[in-house]
């Protein structure tokens, strides 16, 4: 069962999940064509050799070890709008959430690069009202739609 569905309140609705976007796993995907490439530029007779068969593997173990990474980073954030308040939720055994009710959400910040824009992905930022301006934070990892997750926020 995920956190989302374990803290909603009754009569609470999921209206919107958000995701990690897929640029996450370039940096994996990189180390891993760099371990292609080393493997198909050596010469036939170096391929049998201890140093490409160790860079090769060096290069696809990186490779695995950032895979790995941004799956399990995707598999422990979640971030969903309900028709009450905005829940973000990071973390395993440590775990970072921060929840935001909807009458105290003030504004909400996308930051896109060019890139960002293309693939369509970004970094939120909701701030919220009270005694001063809170912040439900910025979460750092690129969002899948973040234009769509706004318009769930604001539009509720």
């Amino acid at each position: 069962m995920s956190y989302v569905d374990k803290v909603l309140q009754p009569g609470e609705q999921v209206g919107y999940q958000a995701s990690l976007h897929w640029v996450t796993y370039l940096h994996g995907l990189a180390w891993l064509l760099g371990a292609a490439i080393v493997w198909m530029v050596a010469p036939q007779e170096w391929r049998a050799g201890f140093v490409v068969r160790a860079v090769v593997i060096i290069l696809s173990a990186v490779g695995v070890y950032f895979l790995a990474r941004a799956w399990f980073n995707q598999w422990i954030t979640e971030i969903a709008v309900t028709n009450r308040r905005v829940i973000y939720k990071h973390g395993f055994v440590s775990r970072t959430t921060a929840e935001m009710l909807m009458d105290k959400i003030e504004s909400v910040k996308i930051d896109q690069s060019i890139l960002g824009r293309m693939l369509d992905y970004g970094k939120v930022t909701i701030l919220g009202t009270g005694t001063g301006t809170e912040s439900l934070g910025q979460i750092d990892a690129p969002i899948a739609a973040p234009l769509e997750l706004r318009n769930h926020i604001t539009g509720a």
